[in-house]
């Protein structure tokens, strides 16, 4: 458990701390987040590739490992992505190195103990501003090439921001408030999130996790119409049709760091994510 928690802060700390801002004006550092990144999944023993793209004249890479499922008869895959870019001037420990964190423990543990289905884990670049909400963001090249290749997808996990948690009555926000009658108000949970077409994928997943943690957690599959439901890579898997959900702390409704320079490694409580990783990690046996 320790080594997990372990592994999560050095993740955090070397993104987020040591190379800091990973934008998409700053190719060098984004190339050292991805050296990183594909470095951890090569040490994990993974089957690690790269899918690289171009945009006025620069590459960028979505760095790509496989864990290969127990049982042989489950044909299709499940794909756990977190993007690794930062908005500019902002080092992005919450958002995402995170989530990029949670993604290489989620890999690890894996290796040593397979699931049943086979798993992607994606680390998507270029998931922020100019290119959020475009056909350009790294998840939709990755989840377009998918569909082209014909290969058959269970569902979709976005890891988007998964550290920053608050224990006081009212730190928690919502973007309709009459959401707070039917969610807690204190920030002390982790919300599966989806459309309305994902609700079944949201609904075992979340019985699986709760089955695996007593960490907190909430859902809501609703339209994308509701500001922040869409918000992260899982959006570019429902374009080509796949269920897809976001893993999230809830972003700007209760971090008050949100692509800022305060979203620093200091920030994020490392031992709910522990908790948070090995709930996921045991879950992911159950679908």
């Amino acid at each position: 458990m320790r080594y997990i928690k372990n592994n999560l802060i050095s993740t955090v700390q070397y993104l987020a701390g040591d190379i800091g801002e990973r934008s998409c004006r700053n190719v060098e550092k984004l190339d050292r987040a991805a050296d990183f990144i594909e470095d951890r999944f090569r040490t994990y023993k993974c089957g690690t590739c790269r899918q690289g793209f171009t945009f006025n004249g620069n590459t960028f890479f979505n760095i790509i490992a496989e864990v290969k499922g127990s049982d042989l008869s489950q044909k299709e895959i499940l794909v756990i992505g977190a993007h690794y870019d930062t908005v500019a001037a902002t080092p992005g420990a919450d958002d995402n190195a995170s989530g990029i964190a949670g993604l290489l423990e989620l890999a690890r543990l894996a290796k040593i103990e397979p699931p049943r289905k086979t798993i992607r884990f994606v680390a998507f670049t270029l998931e922020e501003p100019p290119f959020f909400l475009t056909g350009r963001m790294g998840s939709y090249k990755y989840a377009e090439s998918l569909r082209k290749e014909g290969i058959p997808v269970y569902g979709m996990i976005a890891l988007e921001m998964l550290g920053y948690y608050c224990d006081l009555k009212g730190c928690q926000y919502f973007p309709i408030p009459f959401l707070k009658w039917f969610y807690p108000d204190t920030g002390n949970f982790i919300a599966f999130v989806g459309n309305i077409r994902s609700q079944s994928f949201t609904r075992k997943l979340r019985n699986a996790f709760r089955k695996s943690s007593p960490f907190p957690v909430e859902s809501l599959n609703a339209p994308s119409i509701l500001p922040g439901i869409d918000f992260s890579d899982h959006r570019s898997f429902w374009k080509f049709g796949y269920p897809a959900l976001m893993i999230t702390d809830t972003a700007f409704y209760r971090n008050p760091n949100y692509h800022g320079p305060g979203d620093t490694v200091a920030t994020l409580d490392y031992d709910r994510m522990n908790l948070l990783i090995m709930g996921l990690s045991n879950g992911f046996h159950d679908l």
